[in-house]
């Protein structure tokens, strides 16, 4: 190989290992679905400010598996990373929904999760309940094509009010990659928070496959959201 391009793959390793010493906080987050909930995850991550995202590095996986599957891989990323690189996680997340899948499998996923030390933002039924609270609340069980309803329906009565809207007309689609900004652009994301306590406030057992309709996502949201809270208060 010619000595130039090797001088300047050296200063390219070189580059990227300083970059990567500037690193203080590594947090994974490992998704049940492979692109509708990373899609999210990673607007919320490209939004972080640039000091921010200098010292932090947020790892987003789809999997496209199921409730315990998902765990599973949560768990062989952190044993790479420990063995691999020698780095250790200081968060760990698990995104799961209720699905159809049997209870004792999603309840177990918690489980699991708790034992571990990782956050598990679960949702039962499913994702999208954290976009209907975005609008309003809801406190009895939807199928996913009721949610594909609301969020549509929702976005659509918000955009008649707005004079010059960026898009005319909405249809909710899984694996959209522009519902963390619709969200943020006709949704409300402190009311959704909110009323995502309301909902667990309604359970006060572990039989999480029961707990319907409710949601951790806010919990996930909001530790990424600190992020930028803190660089800000130390700037």
């Amino acid at each position: 190989m010619d000595s130039a391009i090797l001088k300047r793959l050296k200063r390219k390793e070189k580059k990227e290992e300083i970059e990567f010493l500037k690193i203080r906080i590594f947090i994974l987050v490992v998704c049940e679905g492979s692109k509708t909930e990373p899609n999210y995850f990673n607007a919320i991550k490209i939004g972080l400010p640039k000091n921010v995202l200098e010292t932090v590095q947020v790892e987003i996986i789809g999997t496209g598996a199921n409730t315990l599957t998902v765990v599973d891989r949560a768990e062989k990323e952190v044993e790479k990373a420990d063995r691999v690189r020698n780095r250790k996680f200081d968060e760990v997340w698990v995104v799961i929904d209720r699905d159809s899948f049997p209870p004792e499998h999603f309840n177990n996923a918690i489980f699991r999760c708790q034992g571990l030390g990782y956050g598990c933002a679960w949702s039962n039924e499913a994702f999208e309940l954290w976009y209907v609270l975005h609008f309003q609340y809801r406190n009895t069980p939807m199928s996913r094509d009721d949610y594909k309803g609301v969020i549509t329906n929702e976005i659509n009565n918000r955009i008649a009010q707005v004079e010059n809207p960026s898009i005319r007309t909405f249809t909710y689609r899984k694996n959209n990659e522009r519902m963390y900004a619709l969200l943020q652009e006709f949704g409300d994301e402190a009311f959704a928070t909110n009323n995502a306590n309301r909902l667990l406030a309604n359970f006060h057992d572990t039989r999480y496959a029961t707990h319907d309709p409710c949601t951790k996502i806010h919990e996930l949201v909001q530790s990424l959201n600190a992020l930028r809270e803190s660089e800000t208060e130390e700037e």
